[in-house]
């Protein structure tokens, strides 16, 4: 096995969701629609599933429903938003940290004729409150925040936020992609005070392809899916009872130690990482599992294939950018040869020091092996 050190991109499915999927796709195969006794026992089994997610979430069952990923819940949540506010105004804000999820569907609105106000991060990758209020309008309708950045691991002022809105008189909904810090920093949509957010099973040991939305109970928005009247009618289509049992599974198997662990294979990590010769700390991280660091002049693709090679696994931003420059760390102003060298690593509670160990030595080797070559 791999050293595993890009949590943030996707976790490993853990054995109970595991299981839970396979007794979903074996036993409990039933359409949940259907009126005989196999299907009413899968859609009594996805009553429960509701709970468990809704009870971990902290909010009502009802106020949750099913998606397939962070990708959709992002897209649906900014759309319908929009629709909702449409007679109010066309002003959006966002920051420019985004998730590409978030950012790439601001863009399309802005093609329709929507303003959106980008928030630029400080040099530590946090936003400023003061900058919201000051960017809050009559016509806002839509403010979009995440509570933890991806890349660098940094908390967003969303409750702030949702405060400084209610304080202006704005009619702005307010949406949290709350992908990354769902199970890893503590918090109810009801403290945060939002009105849409958003998770992702695969970033909490569940499988890829199902996660869940928060609407607050009251707000009606615009049904995703038109369709049979699946999930209270906002997105139609048989269940994927296989995917519920495993994020519920998953949910109930975190166990409240895993953040002290993961945060303190964090502080490690970064204790001996700043012991690399070069190595740049770029954000050690407010959030439990996601630190970034730097090695000035090495190019970060390089840097992922030469320690793949090595057998351990980290990344130069998120998964989603595919290759492509982040956005995120170009929007600290890094000089140009910080930026070329970015490296997210991100934990689990199954990480280790030795983990951590092995990964430094892998970029020493790199940096010894480099100048040795001159």
């Amino acid at each position: 096995m791999p050293i595993y050190l890009d949590n943030a991109a996707t976790t490993q499915v853990c054995p109970q969701a595991a299981q839970a999927a396979y007794q979903a796709m074996t036993e409990g195969f039933g359409n949940p629609s259907s009126g005989y006794a196999l299907g009413q026992a899968a859609a009594a089994r996805v009553k429960e599933h509701r709970e468990t997610v809704a009870r971990c979430l902290g909010c009502l069952p009802e106020e949750l429903t099913f998606i397939s990923c962070g990708t959709e819940g992002d897209n649906w949540s900014i759309r319908s938003a929009v629709e909702y506010g449409k007679r109010k105004g066309k002003h959006i804000i966002t920051t420019a940290i985004e998730h590409a999820a978030v950012l790439e569907p601001m863009k399309d609105l802005e093609r329709q004729g929507y303003e959106v106000t980008y928030l630029k991060p400080d040099r530590t990758g946090h936003i400023s409150i003061d900058a919201l209020t000051a960017a809050l309008r009559p016509d806002t309708i839509l403010v979009s925040m995440m509570l933890v950045n991806n890349e660098l691991g940094t908390i967003l002022p969303v409750a702030e936020a949702a405060r400084a809105i209610k304080a202006a008189g704005s009619p702005a909904l307010l949406h949290c992609d709350a992908v990354q810090g769902f199970l890893k920093v503590p918090f109810t949509p009801k403290e945060l005070g939002v009105d849409l957010l958003t998770v992702s099973g695969h970033k909490i040991h569940a499988p890829k392809g199902i996660g869940a939305q928060y609407i607050r109970k009251g707000l009606n928005l615009k049904p995703l899916l038109l369709g049979g009247g699946q999930e209270s009618g906002l997105r139609s289509g048989t269940e994927p009872t296989a995917q519920i049992a495993a994020l519920a599974a998953a949910c109930g198997a975190w166990q409240e130690e895993y953040r002290e662990k993961i945060t303190q294979i964090r502080r490690y990590a970064l204790e001996v990482l700043r012991q690399v010769p070069g190595l740049e700390v770029i954000s050690p991280g407010d959030a439990p599992h996601i630190c970034a660091v730097s090695l000035p002049g090495y190019p970060s693709e390089m840097l992922v294939r030469d320690l793949s090679d090595m057998g351990i696994c980290v990344s130069s931003g998120s998964a989603c950018h595919k290759g492509k420059p982040s956005h995120v760390f170009a929007a600290l102003g890094l000089p140009k040869r910080t930026l070329m060298g970015v490296l997210r690593v991100s934990f689990s509670a199954e990480n280790t020091r030795e983990d951590v160990d092995i990964l430094a030595e892998g970029l020493t080797s790199i940096t010894k092996n480099r100048i040795a070559m001159r």
